[in-house]
Parts: structure tokens; sequence; C-alpha cells
């Protein structure tokens, strides 16, 4: 009897181990579930996703088309100072009274060829040409500064995805962390309420809070995928599949420990260096001071212009009933030259060229109102950086006393547990808060990192962290 006392114990240890080992294997499978991807390939750095967003994004290219057409302007303006050349060449036939070879007129049908080459150079036109070659260009130069512009946007967005995947992969963690508790308390609470130490009820209690778990684990994996596919999109990549990032960054501790420790830049101050270096306000500057230019291309118009006309040229006659030489011989004898200069004096235009500069001045008060208000924005862009860097650090140090004290409340309360003296609804509410302060800690810890990032962008750094 005793020797079958021991193989039924036995078989009911082996019967424990397995209900243990499902537990266990329900939550590596969830582990690897989250954590698949960053195995797929090599890990994509920040650096790295920003370049490629960059190099890929359409709204960059679109930006960069338009900057090509920028380049085209001014080239053209540049070229308008070239003399032109012309080729000619008309056939025509007239029927019925016309005038013949001998100066007079018969009704006969006659043809006549002729031939033109001629060309023609801007002396004058009243500064057009200089004035809008310089409009052009500036017109690049803001291009140029939108095309930044746009990279710095995408660069933004990049940093922001990237953060939240990050965080995505510390919550993971944590659900992680809550499974292999509640599993070990499951199996617990299975050995004392097979001793009698233990109710039914409470080992049915426990495990709803592994099924609790376990669900809190599917939504944080869920999370993680969409988060890993917000940036994927944001690449322009095909698919989220095998993609993955680096996980944590390179010196976190001290990173974190420096953010602390350095004194926050004033938003008045961090202004007056972005007001400086950034991209939308010098495209809008530039803009203003194409206006200038567009003013002094509208006053051209009332101006005198001078062109310089130079060609040659040839026919060839024929009447019906009327003896002519041959087309080749009319050609030499017919062949003339000719120069010239042409001037145009604009003395009346119903009022169009003063018209003209009535709009170029509106369109300069109108583009300086629109960079005072690119500048009032980029000031309240900063304004809320700055605050919501202070407020990410205030955070980042109530998480990091939450956690310390969630922690030794925890160790604390396991210890009670483990003598009786506690019941699991405690344990399970200790457990939770202090898995709610790991997480806490963590969304904490990125959005620091991710705002000081932001303040620096704005004094003209590259985003990192």
């Amino acid at each position: 009897m005793k020797k079958i006392m021991i193989k039924n114990d036995r078989g009911k240890n082996r019967q424990s181990w397995k209900t243990r080992a499902a537990y266990w294997g329900c939550a590596g499978a969830l582990f690897i579930l989250a954590t698949s991807p960053v195995q797929a390939q090599q890990p994509w750095t920040l650096r790295k996703c920003i370049d490629h967003a960059i190099e890929n994004n359409i709204q960059i290219k679109r930006q960069d088309i338009s900057r090509q057409q920028k380049e085209v302007d001014v080239n053209t303006a540049k070229n308008a100072r070239l003399p032109d050349l012309n080729a000619t060449a008309s056939e025509n036939f007239s029927f019925g009274r016309g005038l013949t070879a001998d100066n007079t007129y018969s009704n006969k049908n006659t043809n006549s060829t002729s031939f033109s080459l001629g060309t023609s150079v801007p002396l004058f036109t009243g500064m057009r040409i200089p004035r809008t070659l310089e409009l052009n260009q500036l017109n690049l130069q803001a291009a140029m500064a939108d095309l930044e512009k746009a990279k710095n946007d995408v660069s933004v967005q990049v940093a922001q995805a990237y953060v939240q995947i990050l965080y995505s992969m510390e919550v993971c963690d944590v659900a992680q962390r809550q499974i292999d508790i509640d599993s070990m308390q499951v199996y617990r609470l299975e050995q004392m309420v097979k001793n009698g130490k233990a109710a039914t009820a409470e080992l049915a209690q426990q495990k709803a809070a592994l099924a609790q778990s376990k669900l809190t684990a599917t939504q944080a994996v869920n999370e993680y995928r969409l988060n890993l596919l917000a940036l994927t999109q944001l690449l322009e990549l095909p698919s989220p599949e095998g993609f993955s990032i680096a996980r944590g960054i390179e010196n976190e501790e001290q990173h974190l420990e420096r953010i602390k420790n350095m004194p926050l830049p004033l938003p008045d101050a961090i202004f007056r260096e972005a007001v400086m270096e950034k991209p939308e306000v010098r495209a809008e500057s530039l803009r203003l001071q194409g206006t200038e230019k567009s003013i002094d291309i509208a006053k051209s118009g009332g101006l005198p212009s001078l062109t310089f006309q130079a060609g040659l040229g040839s026919n060839y006659y024929k009447t019906n009933g009327y003896h002519a030489d041959g087309f080749f011989k009319q050609l030499k004898n017919n062949f003339s030259q000719y120069v010239g200069l042409s001037l145009n004096v604009p003395i009346f235009n119903r009022f169009e060229v003063r018209n003209q500069v009535k709009n170029a001045r509106l369109n300069q008060l109108s583009q300086l109102l629109q960079l005072d208000n690119v500048k009032k924005a980029l000031y309240k862009e900063i304004q809320q950086a700055y605050y919501n860097a202070v407020a990410a650090l205030h955070k980042l140090e109530s998480c990091e006393e939450a956690k310390l004290s969630n922690e030794e409340a925890f160790r604390l309360m396991s210890a009670k547990y483990e003598y009786g003296k506690a019941n699991i609804t405690e344990f399970n509410e200790v457990k939770n808060n202090l898995m709610k302060a790991e997480s806490d800690l963590a969304r904490s810890k990125y959005e620091c990192l991710y705002q000081r990032a932001i303040l620096d962008f704005y004094q003209g750094k590259e985003i990192s962290f």
C-alpha cells in the first residue's frame, strides 16, 4: 500500500509539472510572438529609419521635384539675356486680280516662296531680366528650405513612431513578467489545494488573474504590431513582416542621468536659435525678399525697352503667263540683310502697370503676415515642447520613486503571502501595482528621451537618443 501511495504521489507530481509547463509554455509563446520580428533580420536603428524615410518618402520626393522646377526657372531667367534665332519659310498662292511683276494688276494666279533667318537681342528691358533672375534664385532657395522642412517633419514622425515601439517592447516585457508570476502562483496554489492548505476558490481566483495577464499580454503584442505597422508605413516599406528595430537605447541610463542633471534651456533662448536655423522660417523670409523683387519687376513694365534685331532673307515670285527667272536665281538676286534697333516706350497701358505694382505690394504685405505667423507657430511649438520636457522629467522622477516603493511593497507582500499572513487578493493587488509602476516608468523614460531630443532638434541638432 505504501508503494502504491508513492507511485500516486509521483503521478500527481508529474501532473502538476505538466500543468506548470503548460502555463510557462503559453507565456513563452506570447514572449516569442512579441519578439519574433526582432529576431527576423538585422534590427534597424533610429538613424537608419530616418535615412530610409527621407530617401523614400513620397512627400519629400514631390518637394524635391518642386525644387528641381525652381532650378529650371533660374536657368530660364539666365538664358533670357541670350539672343534668339528663328528661321521661317512660307509659300503663298494668290488667285484672281493681283499685282504682277510689271507692277500692274491683272487677273492672274501667282505664287511666292520666301525664306528668312532672324535674331534679336534684348539690350534693355527695364531691368526685368536681372530682377526676374534674382526672384527665381530666391524662390529656389525657398524651395530648398521647404525640402529641408519636409525632411525634418518626417524625421520627427519617425522618431515618435520609433519611441512608441520601444515603449511597446517594454510593455510586452512587463506583461510577460506578470504571466510568469501568476503562473508560479497558480502552480503553488495547486499544490496547496492538493494538500488541503488552500481553498479551491482561491485557486480559481488566481487562474482568473492568470487569464487576465494573458489577455493583457495579447493586447500588448497587438499594440506592438500596430506600432511596427505605423513605422513601416512611414518608411514606405511594403510590409512589417521581418522588420524590427534595435532593442533599447545605447547607454540609456547614462543618457537619462545626463538629461536629469542638464538644465533645460528656456523657450525664448531656444526660439532665438530656432528662428535663425529652422527651414520654415528661412523659406518664408526668402519669399518675403522675393516680393520686393516682384514689385521691381512690376515697375519695370513702365520703363522703355530696347532690342537689337538682325536677319537675312530671300524670296521667289511667279505669275502665271509671265516669264520669271529660275527659283535659285531669284533667291540669289533677292537675297537681303538687315540690322536695326527697336525702342518701345510705354505711354499709356490702361493702368495695367500701376495695378500690377499694387498687387505686388499687397502680396508683400500678405507674405509679411505669413512670416510672422510661421514665427509665432514655431514659438508655440517650442513652448509646448519645453513644458512637455519639464513634465516628462517630473513624471520620470515620480515613476522611479513609485517603482522603488512598489518593489519594496511587493517584496514584503510576497513574504507575508508565503507565511500565510496575506490572501491572494492582497497579493495580486500589490503585484498589479508593481506591474503598472514598471509600465509607467517605461513610458516616462522614453517620453523623457523623446521630448529632450525634440528640444535639441529645435536648436538645430539631429534627432537622436
